[in-house]
């Protein structure tokens, strides 16, 4: 989930270096973690398995890794899984963040915080599609920022459990949280701002 997060807001690849196949190896992983979330959402809310849960949700996290790391390698860089990649990411924030309010692990303005930053940034794409531009540079520190969060949510399920190391891991849950919040929000007000920078100061390309 990591670093794929911000790739709502950029082309990872030139479209042209992009084939049209779908049964390619990356493809399979995606749509392996897209099956998954009903999966984490049913074992984190109506089993309360934290610990399953736990391990789906780091296994998310090695599974995307390694979509993007099989894609260069093998050369199955596809416009299916350009689309599909970060379509599953955003849906794991979103439904952990959804099912952490629902069980009272996180507050609920800071999963409405998160994702009404995704929702704004995703509306901002309009501005650069009516102009025939590409979407924006990645921020980096966007990808920093995205990091800390998927890295803080399997720590903090990992607090609910009855474990010795539940303190450790909670403290270093929400800290990571609280640093990924701060970053995410502030790049998305970078992306806001040059989404308004172009809509001022670029036309709207003429219709062909």
């Amino acid at each position: 989930m990591g670093n794929s997060s911000e790739r709502a807001t950029s082309a990872e690849a030139p479209p042209a270096t992009r084939s049209e196949r779908i049964l390619t190896v990356p493809n399979v992983l995606s749509i392996i973690r897209l099956i998954g979330v009903p999966v984490f959402l049913y074992l984190l809310l109506v089993l309360k398995a934290d610990w399953w849960a736990f391990a789906l949700l780091v296994l998310s996290g090695v599974t995307d890794w390694l979509d993007g790391k099989l894609a260069r390698l093998l050369g199955q860089t596809s416009r299916l899984g350009a689309l599909l990649d970060p379509l599953v990411d955003r849906l794991y924030m979103v439904t952990t963040l959804i099912g952490f309010v629902i069980r009272g692990i996180i507050p609920w303005w800071i999963a409405a915080l998160l994702i009404g930053r995704d929702l704004v940034l995703t509306l901002t794409l309009r501005v650069y599609r009516r102009r025939g531009l590409p979407p924006p540079d990645v921020i980096y520190l966007g990808k920093a920022a995205t990091f800390a969060l998927m890295a803080a949510f399997p720590w903090m399920l990992a607090a609910q459990a009855d474990w010795p190391g539940a303190t450790g891991a909670g403290a270093f849950g929400y800290a990571c949280l609280g640093w990924g919040c701060a970053v995410y929000v502030w790049t998305g007000i970078l992306y806001l701002g040059k989404a308004i920078a172009v809509a001022r100061e670029i036309p709207v390309a003429s219709p062909r």
